[in-house]
């Protein structure tokens, strides 16, 4: 599960000090000593009772105008800081069964009830409320490839909640989560690595009953931007060709291959589909042959 965090007593921070001290030493969460500064900052913000409701009504005042242009995320997620060195600092709301946003956009726009790895790392502590609750489950990534249905070897660790005043680790592709909602309202924040890397790393969707990976969310605008150049050039279907070769994330092999049989029918898009199969990761493999399978009779006997 998370490695649970203690960091040191100390004072009350205010954001202002604690994302220029983050700007200035940097974000590394593999690093015991960046880990450490990052743990006690974090801490230093999480005593402090007001500053989020200071952004918060700040924010509103605004009409969401910061918030529109810089948040990726859902409205779930309140930006408080992004920083050109790679991570950002955001609170997160959890609604309670009862609250309005879950009976009206239901547990899933949440990722409640959604066992997932992150292909980041992060700190999260709780700020505000019980705190949502977790099913933990530990897995080993180095044996894992990382193909749809592929068995984990997963361990349940325990069921606990985010309480107020914990901090915890969550390691990239090694603790897995089941989330629950919290009885009441309650608020997370979260120091989060945003490396350049982190958007080429698979993170899995775990179907707990089969303990599989169920499904590979990820994807970047290259690869649905790829799907689409195949279609309007052919330049488009040459740089696909040069990505199926040998770009170096298998993810974004695969995709390429969808796309370029996907300019293709019957014994041409079966043609594609193989060649695929002799790709070095078992991923690509194992997608071409999931893609093979699915192709009825009639339209293997096209072309």
């Amino acid at each position: 599960m998370p490695r649970l965090i203690h960091p040191p007593a100390g004072a009350m921070l205010d954001i202002e000090e604690v994302t220029a001290r983050l700007d200035e030493s940097g974000v590394d969460l593999t690093d015991e000593a960046s880990i450490a500064r990052c743990a006690a900052l974090l801490a230093g913000l999480q005593r402090n009772p007001d500053f989020l409701a200071d952004r918060v009504i700040a924010a509103l005042k605004a009409s969401y105008a910061d918030q529109l242009e810089i948040n990726r995320y859902s409205a779930q997620v309140f930006l408080l800081h992004r920083s050109p060195r790679g991570f950002y600092l955001r609170a997160n709301m959890w609604p309670s069964k009862r609250d309005a946003a879950f009976t009206t956009s239901g547990p899933a726009a949440f990722s409640y009830g959604v066992p997932h790895d992150h292909n980041f790392s992060f700190l999260t502590a709780g700020y505000f409320g019980p705190g949502y609750v977790s099913d933990y489950y530990d897995y080993d990534p180095e044996t894992v490839d990382g193909r749809l249905g592929e068995p984990f070897d997963l361990k349940f660790v325990e069921r606990s909640s985010l309480t107020q005043g914990k901090m915890l680790l969550y390691r990239a592709h090694r603790d897995i989560h089941s989330q629950l909602p919290p009885e009441s309202l309650s608020v997370s924040l979260n120091i989060m690595d945003e490396g350049e890397h982190v958007p080429w790393r698979d993170q899995y969707i775990v179907d707990l009953e089969h303990g599989t990976i169920a499904k590979r969310p990820t994807l970047t605008s290259s690869e649905m931007l790829l799907r689409c150049a195949v279609h309007l050039t052919e330049n488009g279907k040459d740089v696909a060709e040069q990505f199926a070769k040998a770009h170096p994330v298998p993810r974004v092999r695969a995709n390429a291959i969808t796309a370029l049989a996907a300019m293709e029918e019957g014994a041409g898009r079966v043609a594609v589909l193989e060649h695929g199969l002799g790709d070095g990761d078992a991923r690509v493999r194992d997608d071409c042959g999931r893609w093979l399978a699915s192709l009825s009779p009639s339209r293997l006997r096209e072309g």
